[in-house]
Parts: structure tokens; C-alpha cells; sequence
């Protein structure tokens, strides 16, 4: 019964909204992913010892005395840098942005170099809690050289060894006790403002529909696009609930660098989307569905936010583009259809009174729950009444499901072998008939049974 195990460890663990973001940050070649591979407890981040290998922000799931937490590994940091140099570093930066918690690692064996000393400035800039390690420390002699890093102005640094795991628990307790307290779980319980990201490609009204729905002019808005530079969170009322609005600081734009601007925006999308628990995409509804535009829904959908579409410039629209329009929708959102949409225009204000109620609808699927019983027996009578086709003279069978977690909902399906992609996207789509999930991504993966012997046949029972 060696799935015995994996079903209490599902079933026990409860999600009760975003987990917290620890970011690793440091010049390059200080052992970075060294110590994110210490902190997961297994070698997945990828070590060389040549400077500049982590190129963008890669998470990772990490638990640590019962908490648990995303670890964020990110490429060297570097003042000035240009071209390629320059991405890794903004992908940092924007790692720290969206982090509870940022820990700062410096090579004991180097010492504070210019570098560290600039990204101190940096880190201060982000307001954010931050833990100096001061790595590489193998022995008591180099423990000893850590002293000279207080220069940094970070408080005692941490000695550790990434390499051979010294001082690694009592950087873990440390982590813990600087990440923010868990959300009591009170059903029905008062609750902050959900946090939602407003998103879309330059020019598509981001900033007028902020200042609708705030009531006040918030943001600057022009019509040339990219006007938005800084964006800032802003708490807004709508339809008697307060929202927090959550973007991230952007990024400014240099001179000589004039050609990435749609880089640093994606980049702002990624760090709003990830901050956010649920995503408003603005399109314009008098131009076609772009590419860009796809890119951003993308975002949003990997990242397993609550989504809802709004079609802006609703104003705009008439008889012939609607005509199109539900044809570019049908063709371009066929693989996001239960997306909510809403047709709004920020410039007269119709319709902006639908999106408080869209929003409450994608984030209580978001948060949704399908007990284990009901789960099952629909599962049971789905499978009888549409078997999974026969490959090879038998058939894999469903065994068991549960949802292992929600924000966003994410089912297993424990079997007795594979399942075809298309019966796997079948039984998703099922389970929105059934269940809702109106507005929130949903994710279905297998977990075939374990072959124990020359037959193939496990213990396990169905």
C-alpha cells in the first residue's frame, strides 16, 4: 500500500492563501543556489561554479518545521549592468519586490565588495526584511572573518556552508521567525483587502480604470502608452468592500536600453500577478486580441491566479466589432473558458459596478473546496458511464482523488497507470460541470500506481 501514505499527506495539508516568499539574492557566484538546494533539501537548483548560470527568478516549494514557504532563486545582482547582465538583474530586483522575506548572501571568503555594498542600498530601497549570510564559512577560521561584514549595516550575519550544510538550521528557524504570521483560519472571519492585480498591455487603460473605480485621480493617463512608470498599490473601494490594488515598483526605463521596454513590462506584470491573489486582464475591445495581450493571460494563468477578463473601451464598440469580436474570443480564449468576462468602459464608467461582483465569483472558486466523498463518487459514476479508452488490452483506472490544496483548486488522481492527455483534459472539464470553478485556474495531475513486479501489478486496491 505505498500510496497509503501519500493520501494523509494530502489530505492534511491545508492552504489557506498565498504562501510566503523568501527571495535569495547576492552578487554572483556566492552560492546562491547552493543554499536554495539546502533549503528544499534536494539538489534541483542548478550549480556551476561559473558566475551568471541563474538567469531568471526560479521558485521552488520549500517546508521547514511545519511551515510552509516559496523559496526564490535569482541570478547575481550587479550595479550598472547592460544587455543580458542587465535582464538577470532586474528579474532579481523584481524578486525582492514580491518577497516577505529577503535573504542576502555574501562570500565570507571575499569579503563586502562594491557590489554588496550596492545592493544594501538596493535592499534598503525595498523596505523588506533582510537576513545577511554570510556563506562559504567551513570551518571556525572563516566563521571568524564574518565579523567584518556588520561594515554592511545588515545586523549579525549569519555564518553558514551552503556546500556542507553548517548553520543551515539555524538560518531556517531565522526565516521563519522574520516571514509574516500565518492567517488564522476563521471561517467567515474578518479578512484583509484581497489583493488584485491590474494587468494589460500599454494603452489599454489600466490608469483610467483606476481612477474610476477610485474615485480620484490615482494614476497619470495619456494617450501615448508605456505613461505608467511607478505604480504604487492603492486601496479602493467598490460596491462596499475595500480592494488592494497591487502592482509592483516599475522599473525605469534607461536611455540605452530604450528597445527593452516590453521586457520591463512584462516584468511588472510578473511581480502584480504574483503579489496578487486575483488578476483583472484589461483588453481593448475596439482593437484586436494580440499576441501581447495572450503573453499577459498567460501570466496569469501559470501563476494560478483568479481571472477575470475585462473587454475596456466597451464604448467604442459597435454592431460590426462586436461581430468580430465574438469571433476572435471563441478562437483566441477557447483554452481559458471559464474566464469571467465583463464589458465595461472606464471612460464613461458603464458597466465598472459588475467588477467588484466578478472578482467576489473568481476568488470563491479560487478558495473552493470539494469535499473527498462527493469528489469520489462523481468520479466513480463519470468513470463508469465513460470509461478511459483501452491502450494496449487494458484500460488505467482511477483509484482514488482528492484535492490536495486550493487558491488555486489542485486535484490528484491516484491510478493504476498513465492517463491519456485527453482523457485527463476531459475529466477537468467534467469536474468545472459539475463543481463551478467559474473565474479560477484548476490543476489535475496523475499519480500512477508504482509497479512492484514482473507483471506490473501493484498492491494497492481499487
Amino acid at each position: 500500500m505505498s500510496e497509503a501514505p501519500i493520501f494523509e499527506v494530502d489530505q492534511t495539508v491545508e492552504d489557506t492563501g498565498p504562501v510566503p516568499v523568501v527571495a535569495v539574492v547576492g552578487r554572483p557566484n556566492v552560492g546562491k543556489s547552493t543554499l536554495v538546494n539546502r533549503i528544499i533539501g534536494r539538489r534541483q537548483a542548478v550549480v556551476e561554479d561559473v558566475p551568471g548560470v541563474t538567469r531568471d527568478r526560479v521558485p521552488y516549494d520549500a517546508q521547514w518545521n511545519g511551515r510552509r514557504f516559496t523559496v526564490v532563486d535569482t541570478g547575481g545582482w550587479e550595479p550598472d549592468a547592460r544587455d543580458r547582465a542587465a535582464a538577470i538583474a532586474a528579474q532579481a530586483e523584481i524578486a525582492v519586490q514580491t518577497a516577505d522575506v529577503v535573504v542576502f548572501v555574501v562570500d565570507v571568503t571575499v569579503g563586502a565588495t562594491d557590489v554588496d555594498e550596492a545592493a544594501v542600498k538596493m535592499l534598503r530601497r525595498s523596505h523588506k526584511p533582510v537576513i545577511l549570510v554570510a556563506n562559504k564559512a567551513d570551518n571556525q577560521n572563516l566563521e571568524m572573518e564574518a565579523v567584518s561584514l556588520w561594515s554592511l549595516g545588515l545586523g549579525e550575519p549569519h555564518t553558514i556552508s551552503a556546500l556542507h550544510g553548517r548553520g543551515s538550521g539555524d538560518l531556517l528557524d531565522d526565516i521563519l521567525s522574520a516571514l509574516p504570521e500565518p492567517p488564522p483560519i476563521v471561517e467567515g472571519g474578518p479578512r484583509g483587502p484581497r489583493r488584485v492585480a491590474l494587468v494589460g498591455r500599454p494603452n489599454v487603460g489600466k490608469s483610467s480604470l483606476l481612477n474610476r473605480v477610485s474615485k480620484e485621480e490615482r494614476a497619470v493617463v495619456d494617450s501615448v502608452a508605456g505613461t505608467t512608470v511607478d505604480p504604487v498599490d492603492s486601496l479602493v473601494e467598490m460596491d462596499g468592500e475595500l480592494w488592494q490594488f497591487v502592482d509592483t515598483a516599475g522599473l525605469r526605463k534607461r536611455v540605452n536600453q530604450a528597445s527593452g521596454t516590453e521586457y520591463y513590462a512584462s516584468l511588472r506584470t510578473a511581480g502584480a500577478v504574483e503579489a496578487a491573489e486575483v488578476a483583472v486582464v484589461l483588453l481593448d475591445s475596439a482593437e484586436v486580441i494580440s499576441e501581447q495581450d495572450q503573453r499577459v493571460l498567460t501570466q496569469v494563468v501559470e501563476a494560478g491566479r483568479a481571472l477575470v477578463i475585462a473587454f475596456n473601451k466597451w464604448d467604442l464598440v459597435d454592431a460590426d466589432r462586436r461581430i468580430f469580436l465574438d469571433k476572435e474570443i471563441e478562437r483566441e480564449l477557447k483554452r481559458i473558458p471559464w474566464a469571467i468576462r465583463v464589458n465595461i468602459s472606464a471612460k464613461t464608467g458603464r458597466a465598472v459596478d459588475k467588477l467588484a461582483p466578478a472578482l467576489r465569483r473568481a476568488l470563491a472558486s479560487w478558495e473552493q473546496r470539494v469535499p473527498t466523498g462527493a469528489l469520489n463518487q462523481w468520479l466513480t459514476a463519470l468513470t463508469q458511464a465513460t470509461p478511459h479508452p483501452v491502450r494496449g488490452g487494458r484500460a488505467p483506472r482511477i483509484l482514488f482523488a482528492t484535492q490536495a490544496g486550493v487558491s488555486p483548486p489542485r486535484f490528484v488522481l491516484f491510478t493504476t497507470g498513465p492517463l491519456d492527455a485527453g482523457y485527463q483534459r476531459f475529466i477537468e472539464r467534467k469536474l468545472r460541470e459539475e463543481f463551478g470553478f467559474e473565474g479560477s485556474p484548476i490543476e489535475v495531475s496523475v499519480k500512477p500506481r508504482k509497479k512492484t513486479g514482473p507483471g506490473g501489478r501493484g498492491k494497492a486496491h481499487g
